[in-house]
């Protein structure tokens, strides 16, 4: 996922790092972790203050009614486990005890999508930005790399109401400063163009940076949009680019199955029709491979969203 120039870092290391600052930032925060305290890298909140620090073992439904309850006495609580674990295993906790409530709890989700690798099927989780984004009051985000994930993770404390944040595993490429503008709920427009628009999130913004290339050499100059939050989704963003382009690629490391195209395609339809084409995880489990090899396998390679690009603007014309 490299060409060996850019610097590479899991987007989990960002979250931690977040973590560490928004301790020596806010006394009200603390980290719930469910027996996961290093993949997550709450250690190293831990380190600096382990007296507001919680772990929990394997009781991830347990560490969602805490987190509730550190919320109800005025504490902004991180609780954190792997992704397939929160959106699935805890998903009724956080619906009833954190959702319905409007609590201020931050979920940090790790070792999304099919970058995993190894762990396969049971630890790749590819379902959780649809399972998230369904739940009233919830806030989702994608950070696109470490940066992102840092900058995401100081500002979910400020959001009033709880707030998921997927993580990856995996070193991944670095594509943003720490000066660029990052806001929840706002997408950033990393190229210009008026040929198609390619909105991406997660690891696969990378991925749509080298199709745009692809793509500007065969004459096609594409719009590529970071949209890091799926929820609330910026909608002005959808549906201008719909306006400006007239054809849409969603590009997702998910189920493509209520998940980050289906939000886009549900702006799109009801203001602006426009083709839609989708590229993720085709209604299927994940399987046990390198980070690589899985990308290739699953096409979520940059040729994919070439790909679905001219098959997007050959539905336009």
């Amino acid at each position: 996922m490299s060409d060996g120039k850019l610097q590479m870092a899991p987007t989990r290391d960002g979250f931690g790092e977040g973590l560490v600052e928004l301790g020596r930032l806010n006394s009200n925060v603390v980290v719930l972790s469910a027996d996961l305290t290093d993949s997550t890298r709450a250690g190293w909140f831990k380190k600096e203050f382990p007296d507001r620090f919680f772990g929990f073992g394997v009781a991830e439904q347990d560490m969602f009614g805490t987190a509730s309850g550190f919320a109800l006495m005025g504490k902004i609580p991180f609780a954190c486990t792997f992704g397939v674990f929160a959106s699935g295993r805890a998903w009724d906790q956080i619906r009833i005890s954190i959702a319905y409530m409007k609590l201020d709890v931050k979920i940090g989700g790790t070792h999304g999508g099919v970058s995993v690798g190894g762990d396969g099927a049971t630890h790749q989780a590819l379902e959780e930005i649809a399972l998230m984004r369904i739940l009233p009051n919830m806030t989702v985000v994608v950070p696109a790399d470490a940066i992102e994930a840092k900058k995401a993770t100081i500002e979910a404390a400020s959001i009033k109401g709880p707030v998921y944040i997927r993580l990856g595993r995996n070193p991944a490429p670095i594509i943003s400063k720490s000066e660029d503008l990052f806001k929840i709920g706002k997408a950033n427009i990393l190229r210009e163009g008026r040929g198609l628009s390619i909105f991406a999130c997660g690891h696969m913004v990378y991925e749509s940076i080298l199709a745009c290339d692809m793509l500007a050499k065969d004459g096609i100059k594409a719009r590529l949009v970071n949209l890091h939050t799926p929820k609330p989704i910026d909608k002005d963003a959808v549906i201008n680019a719909a306006r400006d382009t007239g054809a849409i690629v969603t590009v997702e490391e998910h189920t493509v199955a209520g998940g980050f195209g289906s939000a886009i395609a549900e702006v799109a339809i009801q203001n602006c029709p426009v083709p839609v084409k989708m590229v993720g995880i085709q209604d299927r489990f994940g399987i046990s491979g390198e980070p690589d090899e899985l990308f290739e396998y699953f096409g979520l390679r940059a040729k994919n969203v070439v790909k679905s690009a001219k098959e997007a603007l050959a539905m336009k014309r």
